[in-house]
């Protein structure tokens, strides 16, 4: 009897958690326009948009006719981030998403990416590649009209194998808001630029 008690109880726990594991997941035409809080004024009309659908999987919301990606906001994830960026960062963005979906920890995801590039299986772009991030608290964020009271941006600039010696960065930032170089001298080397 006491077995089947802490049976119960161990199945009621999972269930919970189970429960609460999984997110809200936003109206279509609200993460469109939570993904949209990072684009360029210029490039909203246009820009591919990615979300998650009922069961939480990543989803194309709206095909693009420019060369702009936007990805709504991950409801597995803590706060409001909404990021958009070039259309040729897409493979490498894409293989991410499906080593995440094969369970792959951070670090192993790096692995195969970098060592698919490094094969010529990946295709990174041969030019600096913009990406646009705002993100900001699930406290400040309005559910019904996709607007974020405390968002920032942050700007990141993809330049596969950039150094500190082929580009004059420095590897830290000296002060608010300036640029500087992450991940250098590796397939994921780019420049960042945070809020000042």
């Amino acid at each position: 009897m006491k077995n089947l008690f802490l049976t119960t109880l161990a199945l009621t726990i999972f269930s919970a958690c189970a429960q609460e594991e999984k997110p809200e997941i936003m109206p279509k035409e609200i993460q469109i326009k939570t993904a949209l809080l990072a684009a360029p004024e210029d490039k909203k009309d246009g820009a591919m948009i990615y979300g998650y659908d009922e069961d939480g999987e990543v989803t194309v919301l709206r095909k693009g006719t420019n060369d702009l990606v936007c990805v709504a906001d991950n409801p597995y994830n803590k706060g409001i981030q909404a990021a958009c960026y070039f259309n040729q960062l897409d493979p490498f963005m894409n293989r991410g998403r499906e080593l995440k979906k094969e369970g792959k920890e951070t670090m192993e995801l790096r692995e195969i990416r970098g060592a698919e590039v490094a094969a010529g299986t990946l295709k990174m772009p041969e030019s600096p590649t913009m990406m646009y991030i705002f993100y900001g608290s699930e406290e400040t964020y309005d559910k019904t009209n996709a607007t974020l009271g405390d968002g920032q941006f942050r700007y990141v600039i993809y330049t596969p194998f950039a150094t500190a010696e082929s580009t004059g960065l420095p590897l830290k930032p000296h002060a608010k808001g300036m640029p500087w170089l992450m991940d250098p001298g590796t397939h994921r080397a780019h420049i960042m630029v945070g809020p000042n």
